[in-house]
């Protein structure tokens, strides 16, 4: 079977933690993910001309995850995020404003490249910057127009919640997947009542929004996913958490390939589940990259 060829659009980033930098962003992090996976992945994102933008495009090359469409700026830096962990291993986050991601271009390279993808993720995240939302709604505009799956992996991070642009971004979806933690405020942005039942509220994503699919996740609950025919309720895999961070990222890149093999929604729950409880159990959003092949 061809492998699925995927576009992921959005921020690469250093996560600063307490006990030094770690490689993340939430693009990045489901691009090194998916290709793990057995996925074709590319990744369309921006990067400074500076040694993490450098150390980020060389991580992403030895997890197999094409760099060509990553744009090299000289007049902003690669992105960095601040992170605390709390005694639960969840993580809070501080955004530097003003990084490379904010200003990915479209191009006729990326145009071209439209035409051999079989689906693309974004993030809110990603778009804060009005010159990356612009292109990354072109490159989502193309994909509707083929009927591509288009993965909406919502991250609410404060101060870059914009309302509008979250309803849009589910407007321009086909699969949802958000956290619990967000599902009252995701909700009420996008005018679905909340109070009831989590999978009737995913139902109603569904039908008002046309979307193929809402996944829920729920951290050592497991995750819930909704489709307009189906539910399926995942319990959590138990797993010693050493913390949280790119656990969500990883679920969405087993669901996404998944989707893509057309497996069945009980068997994409629980390798998704998996994944992410694997992931919770070692420091950082990814494992370590491959090493070089000589």
């Amino acid at each position: 079977m061809k492998p699925p060829a995927l576009l992921s659009c959005g921020e690469v980033l250093w996560d600063l933690f307490p006990d030094g930098a770690r490689f993340g962003g939430a693009p990045a992090n489901f691009a090194c993910h998916a290709a793990l996976q057995g996925a074709r992945v590319a990744l369309l994102s921006a990067v400074g001309e500076d040694a993490r933008g450098r150390d980020a495009v060389a991580i992403l090359a030895r997890f197999g995850v094409e760099t060509t469409l990553v744009q090299h700026l000289t007049n902003a830096p690669t992105g960095a995020v601040t992170v605390a962990v709390d005694a639960a291993g969840k993580p809070s986050f501080t955004i530097e404003a003003g990084a490379a991601w904010d200003q990915v271009a479209w191009t006729p390279q990326l145009e071209a490249h439209l035409a051999t993808v079989d689906a693309v993720y974004f993030g809110t995240r990603g778009q804060r910057g009005a010159v990356s939302r612009g292109t990354f709604r072109r490159v989502l505009q193309a994909a509707q127009t083929r009927g591509l799956p288009r993965v909406l992996d919502v991250n609410l991070r404060r101060p870059f919640c914009d309302p509008a642009l979250l309803r849009e971004s589910v407007a321009a979806a086909s699969v949802l997947k958000l956290s619990d933690d967000e599902l009252a405020e995701v909700a009420g942005v996008c005018g679905i009542a909340s109070g009831r039942a989590p999978a009737d509220m995913l139902r109603e994503f569904c039908r008002h929004f046309a979307l193929d699919l809402v996944a829920l996740t729920r951290g050592a609950d497991g995750a819930l996913l909704v489709s307009p025919t189906e539910i399926v309720d995942q319990p959590g895999i138990p797993t010693v958490v050493r913390d949280t961070v790119g656990a969500g990222d990883s679920f969405t890149a087993a669901l996404t390939v998944g989707l893509l093999r057309s497996d069945p929604l009980k068997t994409i729950a629980r390798r998704a589940c998996e994944i992410a409880a694997v992931v919770c159990a070692h420091a950082g959003a990814v494992p370590e990259p491959p090493p070089r092949s000589t």
